[in-house]
């Protein structure tokens, strides 16, 4: 049997930058999926699906940061059969809440919209940073990195995939379907998908599961925490 590809799913407007140190790391093949103007985490599991078939993939180990998580188990649901392992980083399950707070997280995720259409994705991305990595990285390299990453979107980019996120399903139904072996990380200090949102995503699937926290670790993990990220990946896919 082949080795299973790496198919890496980026999050709420990054793109290959976010896996830099994870697509240099090891002799698998590779692709990270690019979502266009897509704004519905279905068409992106299919559209995700479409560029590994174009690229001649077969089996795949689905890699999934964030919103690419959700894109992750959108994509198990569709094609289960194509899927050796699911990598989910940074990621939830839950539909936007009822209430004051979906309609908060609706709030704040249109108030960085209106700051990407009038100031600029530079000055929206200083804004949308400081939530997501740790405190002590502001000011580094590694968030002017993230900075630079979000700065080469559109604000097209970014309507988008929040609408993708504002209309997301409940994911539980597809995780507790999912039989393969599964990687399920965090940040420690992930204030977006903290390790407890992790925890219950762990208690929903069916097959095997790991369960790795990162320490000193905000939502950024496959670019704060590399070499963690990394080793964590290394052990999933030795048992794909």
């Amino acid at each position: 049997m082949p080795p299973p590809a790496l198919l890496f799913l980026p999050g709420l407007l990054c793109d290959a930058e976010v896996w830099a140190a994870q697509t240099t790391a090891g002799p698998h093949a590779h692709l990270v999926v690019e979502y266009g103007l897509s704004d519905d985490l279905d068409t992106m599991a299919t559209l995700a699906l479409q560029q590994a078939d174009a690229a001649g993939l077969g089996p795949l180990a689905v890699v999934g940061h964030s919103m690419g998580g959700r894109v992750a188990m959108q994509l198990w649901r569709q094609a289960p059969q194509r899927v050796r392992g699911l990598a989910l980083m940074d990621t939830a399950w839950h539909p936007l809440p009822a209430g004051e707070a979906g309609a908060a997280e609706r709030a704040g995720r249109l108030r960085l919209l209106e700051v990407s259409r009038h100031q600029g994705m530079t000055a929206m991305a200083r804004d949308w940073v400081q939530g997501m990595v740790h405190p002590d990285r502001l000011g580094t390299p590694l968030a002017e990195a993230v900075v630079a990453m979000l700065a080469r979107r559109t604000p097209a980019h970014q309507a988008a995939q929040i609408q993708a996120l504002l209309n997301r399903p409940d994911a539980s139904t597809a995780l507790r379907s999912v039989s393969v072996p599964t990687l399920l990380l965090t940040g420690e200090q992930d204030g977006w998908s903290p390790p407890a949102r992790h925890d219950e995503m762990a208690a929903m699937v069916a097959g095997p599961v790991t369960r790795v926290d990162v320490p000193h670790c905000g939502h950024m993990a496959p670019m704060e925490a590399p070499e963690t990220v990394n080793a964590a990946l290394a052990d999933w896919l030795a048992r794909l």
